[in-house]
Formats: structure tokens, sequence, C-alpha cells
């Protein structure tokens, strides 16, 4: 299969190279288009004031001067020549997108543009607690056999899977989760300060607020030390509220 890689970690990104290894374990048809910089916390965003700017790093690896929608949308619409992508996969993000997060997550934003263009598409993540102790070895040994068994079995054309390995070794993972979307406490860790001119700032950490550990949720696999696995729907209507409403206010002018 033809596969696309991005992230929203950049380029350089150790989880893009595991990831790009871990695509190349069942295919020799691999693409990668991830930004030039750090993009985390970029959602589903695209660059409109601007030219999105790209360079050829070597065949088949561009970098894009632009969000992950931007690389997402430049690959299967510019950069891949026809067929289109059989598949995308994104990240493997360095810390867990997990509840509220995913909204922010350029990653994950990666694999909705990705199913908007009716492509199959996963984003990958792996929790952790500490930065320089993220655990790699554990989702480069058990992506490739959730990513076959996935393709093998497909999903709805308009949901798109999120998985997040836990921080234990790779040995230690006790299984594999099918979740929900968890949630968090309000907000983002916010960290204040004065610049050298005397001029106060406030920082907003990558660091979210507090998850609830709900059983069932994403959050609550992580704390079990499994993966999880969480199929997000790209429609965001509430139906049961959409009927409700509909009976209170569905009316001729």
């Amino acid at each position: 299969m033809r596969i696309l890689l991005s992230n929203d970690d950049g380029i350089e990104a150790d989880g893009l190279k595991c990831l790009e290894r871990v695509a190349r374990s069942f295919s020799d048809d691999v693409w990668v288009v991830a930004p030039e910089r750090d993009q985390s916390g970029a959602s589903h965003s695209l660059s409109l004031m601007n030219p999105v700017r790209y360079r050829g790093l070597e065949q088949r690896k561009f970098a894009v001067e632009g969000t992950p929608t931007d690389c997402i949308l430049l690959g299967v619409r510019h950069l891949i020549p026809p067929p289109k992508p059989d598949l995308v996969l994104t990240g493997i993000n360095c810390g867990g997108n997990l509840g509220d997060d995913v909204t922010y997550s350029g990653t994950v934003a990666g694999a909705v543009e990705g199913t908007l263009h009716g492509i199959p598409s996963i984003a990958l993540s792996q929790y952790h607690t500490r930065r320089d102790d993220t655990k790699w070895a554990t989702a480069e040994h058990h992506a490739p056999n959730l990513i076959r068994r996935l393709v093998k079995e497909g999903w709805a054309p308009d949901v798109l899977i999120n998985i997040n390995f836990p921080n234990v070794s790779e040995e230690n993972v006790k299984g594999v989760s099918v979740t929900f979307q968890g949630r968090g406490g309000p907000g983002s860790v916010l960290d204040y300060g004065v610049d050298p001119r005397g001029k106060p700032y406030v920082w907003i950490n990558s660091q979210r607020a507090t998850k609830r550990n709900i059983g069932g949720s994403d959050v609550s696999a992580m704390a079990d030390g499994r993966i999880s696995l969480t199929p997000l729907n790209i429609n965001l209507t509430h139906l049961s509220a959409h009927k409700k409403l509909g009976d209170l206010f569905n009316d001729d002018v």
C-alpha cells in the first residue's frame, strides 16, 4: 500500500523516524510530508494568509513551512503523484493525545485531514510523564500489528483512529483497550514571567490540566498500562441534543 506519514513535532522528530520504521515494516511505498518546525497545538489549522513553502529532503520526503493539515493537503493534492495514498499515519507524537487534548493536537488533526480526503487515517502517540524518558520502543514494537489488524478489518469512512501507547516498556504493556475520549480539567497550565525588558508575559505550557481517570476512557487505559484505541467521529453533531432541539425549534416561520 501507499502510505503518507506526517506529524506535528516536526520533520526531525524522533517519533516521526520511529513511525517511518514502522511503516516500512509493511510497505516500500512510504511518503513523508511533515512540518519544517514543531507545530504542537496547531490543531486543524490551515495556513491561509501566507504561501506554503516546502523543500524536498530526499525522494518521497518533504518538509513544509506550515501546519500538519497543510502537510496532508499538500501531500495528497500536490506532492504525491496518483494514485493517492491508501493510508495516512500521523505521529508518533511525543506525549499522549488523550481526552480534551485531541481537539488541540496537530497529530490528530493530520488524521482528520486524511479522513476528509477519504483515506483511512490513524494518529499515534507515545504517552510519557517525562519527555526525556519517552519509551519509543513500546510504540515501535506494538504499532505494526495494530495497524495491520486495523487495515485488514477496516472502519467507517467518517471515522479516524486515535492510538495512545502507555508509559511502560514494550514487554509490560497489559493489552489493548478500545476506549472513548476522556475529559480533562479546564484549560492549560500557564507559566508566568518577566522578560529582560521588564515586561510581563504568560507562556502557555504544553502540559494540560489534570485529566479525569474515568473507567473505559483513553486516560484510564494509560493509567492501567494498556494501549488505548479510540475511534473518533468526524461529524461532531450530538444526535440526542439534535433531536431534542429539533423538537423544540423545528417549525415553519
